[in-house]
């Protein structure tokens, strides 16, 4: 018997667009995953709970007019937007640390990605518990008041902004800190009717230097936690 006396089954070649679709599918499932485990890093769906009671926080005081009066009307709105802020900042915050920085290629765009779209749904939750009331404007004078989605999108943006920013600095997790801290001076800038651009929250909703303001904020912040991210011990000083 003779090497020449053996026969295989041939194997018929793969082709060239089989495999490159079963790779596409692998990288595809790998970056699902690699996304999901970075959402469940940062507590993303415990947030996500937390902005759909803001939302049903904001239904609720619209329609037993738990804050009304006078400058009531703005305060109590303000006081939920910028509790949804301080949700989505907290989840800046990572487990890992420097071990995660280190390997982590994709992290800046999984950062930048959760960020946006947390804020963005903050903004919708907020704006559905005031759509269900048919109350879209119940932040200045009313609600018969037009253009309250703005300032509620306002408000999130502006103080989610200063979140970020000072997530490098605080960690995610006392990001709430600047953010309150903020909160309290709107507050008293309502209570004292300054017109400054920097108080967004008590501006109407078309003042463009609010929206810039709020807006370069939010830049700001987005781009620190992007490229840098939250700090995660005291001892972090990179």
């Amino acid at each position: 018997m003779t090497a020449a006396e053996v026969k295989t089954t041939p194997v018929p070649p793969t082709s060239s667009a089989a495999s490159a679709s079963a790779s596409a599918a692998r990288r595809l499932a790998a970056g699902t995953r690699l996304a999901w485990l970075h959402l469940r890093s940062r507590r993303v769906p415990s947030a996500l709970l937390a902005l759909a009671l803001c939302g049903g926080a904001l239904r609720a005081m619209l329609h037993w007019h738990l804050a009304s009066g006078g400058a009531l009307d703005q305060q109590g709105p303000m006081v939920i937007e910028a509790g949804a802020a301080v949700f989505v900042a907290m989840t800046t915050h990572s487990p890992f640390g420097e071990a995660e920085r280190a390997t982590g290629r994709w992290l800046p765009y999984l950062r930048l990605a959760a960020a946006l779209a947390l804020t963005g749904i903050a903004i919708g939750a907020l704006q559905l518990g005031a759509l269900q009331l048919g109350v879209t404007g119940a932040f200045l004078n009313g609600p018969a008041e037009p253009g309250g989605v703005l300032i509620l999108a306002r408000n999130v943006i502006g103080i989610t902004g200063i979140g970020l920013l000072a997530s490098p600095v605080t960690g995610g997790l006392l990001a709430w800190i600047p953010q309150l801290g903020y909160l309290g001076f709107a507050e008293y800038a309502l209570n004292e009717a300054w017109r400054n651009p920097w108080t967004w929250p008590v501006r109407p909703p078309a003042d463009r230097g609010a929206w810039i303001c709020a807006v370069l904020v939010f830049a700001v912040g987005l781009a620190a936690v992007t490229f840098r991210g939250a700090r995660t011990s005291l001892a972090d000083n990179d």
